[in-house]
């Protein structure tokens, strides 16, 4: 056990007050304080909402025998205190010390973006657990789970707060993996929950509007994003892997010079990127391409469907060269990666001549991707269900509305997780969208919209269940349900066949 003094030591310009640092040995780290025990470290970080500082004395009294704030606190003589400029990125040094510095011994990766980002660090362990040596594992963090080596768990959060983070790798680094790849939220990097983390890459999926309600403009929201490549998340990576097809990639690739990142390289379809791809064919079985790369050409083929994950798979495959792997080993172990759940996940549909997906489309652009793939893939046609989340961003509600109106040929609105906002506010904001309300209706319960929409296909029609993807849940106001737009999808098409006998 470490005692605060050298827990903090090397932090800037940190300055100790009250009892004496190298006698106060915590027992645990904390930054709620809810859940402070005897012996704990108290960090008071400052929230989007209120600051921790006003709950430091509730830390003390519950047993917290340090604190760490941006300024001195009225505390006991008997409570150890260190004054920081900036609690979040102490919290994540700290963490660190206390844990062993464990990310130091995994080779790392991390994915930003709008969209995709599960995808892609899903495919990324997956291949690149293929190619470990002695079969040691790859660790995920992400929207969907965190694979810890021993064990794998649900997500609770897509990008951890540091502290919890630091702890996932400590699991992964004692249970053998090689490395880890994870998903990189705009709040994590805004908040320095990744602060000093030594990837290896980083990755850039893309960017459309999305948690505008917390960094207020799309400028705001690309500045953040790029806060992982150019070091001021405390490090600089080896390599970055940006999208040369989206607007937001291209002036990324211009920003990142080679003075900055020793390798910026960029994947897309249009010839002009590092790693490209031509000869695309999309079925709804999956997709195929001829990929090109400093390692060759090569023949790919997935069970991918979408041009989108198109752009997926070849994000996934540059960061596995530039992780060191081998390409070519990787095009081949494609192939058997069956996808990501929630994620363009088909819903057994038979006997009826229809297909049904679910996925976790919930911005404008992954909407109008989804969509544009499977009408092309459709004999008949596109139908959608889809709603727009509470307490969230609401300048994106109309901007998904005239995404679905455009391209689908039918849909349901209805409610996603409508958390401690009214349902009417979401549906207004969101009918400022409608271009042809012939085309729409807006359904409440989420349940009887996915039942009308597999009641209205017919022979050829394709039905995407939008916004949900994975979760298991629907959040209200004050209650939280059970409900797996999966498990609803299957329920409904057993009803219906039953009824059709």
């Amino acid at each position: 056990m470490k005692n605060f003094y050298n827990l903090l030591k090397d932090v800037p310009a940190v300055r100790f007050f009250g009892a004496e640092p190298r006698e106060c040995v915590p027992e645990t780290l904390l930054t709620d304080s809810r859940r402070v025990v005897p012996g704990a470290l108290f960090f008071a970080l400052d929230g989007i909402r209120t600051s921790g500082r006003i709950f430091a004395a509730e830390a003390v009294t519950r047993g917290a025998v340090a604190v760490v704030s941006r300024e001195r606190l009225d505390l006991p003589p008997t409570v150890a205190q260190a004054v920081v400029p900036d609690v979040s990125k102490t919290v994540a040094a700290v963490a660190r010390v206390y844990f062993g510095d464990p990310a130091a011994s995994l080779l790392m990766a991390g994915v930003t973006g709008t969209n995709g980002k599960t995808s892609v660090t899903s495919i990324v362990q997956f291949l690149m657990m293929r190619q470990a040596a002695d079969s040691a594992p790859w660790g995920l963090v992400g929207t969907v789970r965190y694979e810890l080596g021993r064990r794998s768990i649900p997500s609770y959060k897509t990008t951890p707060e540091s502290l919890d983070l630091i702890s996932l790798f400590a699991e992964m680094r004692d249970a053998g993996c090689a490395g880890a790849v994870m998903e990189v939220s705009s709040h994590a990097i805004d908040q320095n929950r990744v602060f000093g983390l030594p990837f290896s890459v980083v990755a850039f999926t893309n960017l459309t509007q999305d948690h505008i309600d917390y960094h207020g403009n799309m400028e705001n929201y690309f500045a953040v994003k790029s806060r992982l490549f150019d070091g001021s998340q405390g490090t600089l990576p080896r390599a970055a892997v940006i999208n040369a097809d989206d607007a937001f990639g291209l002036r990324l690739l211009e920003k990142i010079s080679p003075q900055i990142v020793p390798v910026p390289f960029g994947v897309g379809v249009r010839g002009n990127a590092g790693f490209f791809a031509e000869k695309v064919e999309i079925a709804s079985s999956g997709s195929a391409f001829e990929l090109h790369c400093p390692q060759g050409v090569f023949f790919v083929k997935t069970q991918l469907p979408g041009d989108y994950n198109v752009s997926n798979v070849l994000c996934a495959l540059a960061i596995v060269g530039a992780l060191g792997g081998n390409v070519a080993r990787a095009v081949a172990d494609i192939a058997d990666f069956s996808g990501v759940p929630g994620r363009m996940e088909r819903v057994p549909a038979e006997p009826f001549r229809f297909d049904v997906f679910v996925d976790y489309a919930h911005t404008d652009d992954a909407l109008a991707n989804a969509l544009g793939m499977l009408k092309k893939i459709a004999r008949g046609k596109a139908l959608v269900v889809f709603g727009c989340g509470g307490n969230r961003d609401r300048g994106k509600r109309s901007k998904m509305v005239q995404a679905v109106q455009r391209i689908a040929d039918f849909s349901w609105a209805t409610s996603d997780n409508p958390r401690k906002e009214p349902l009417e506010q979401i549906f207004d904001d969101m009918k400022n969208g409608v271009s042809d309300p012939e085309k729409i209706v807006f359904e409440p319960d989420r349940r009887r919209a996915i039942g009308l929409a597999l009641d209205a296909a017919g022979e050829g029609d394709i039905v995407l269940i939008a916004g949900k993807g994975h979760e298991t849940y629907q959040e209200f106001a004050e209650i939280t349900l059970p409900f797996d737009d999966r498990a609803v999808a299957r329920e409904l098409l057993e009803f219906k066949m039953l009824r059709a006998k």
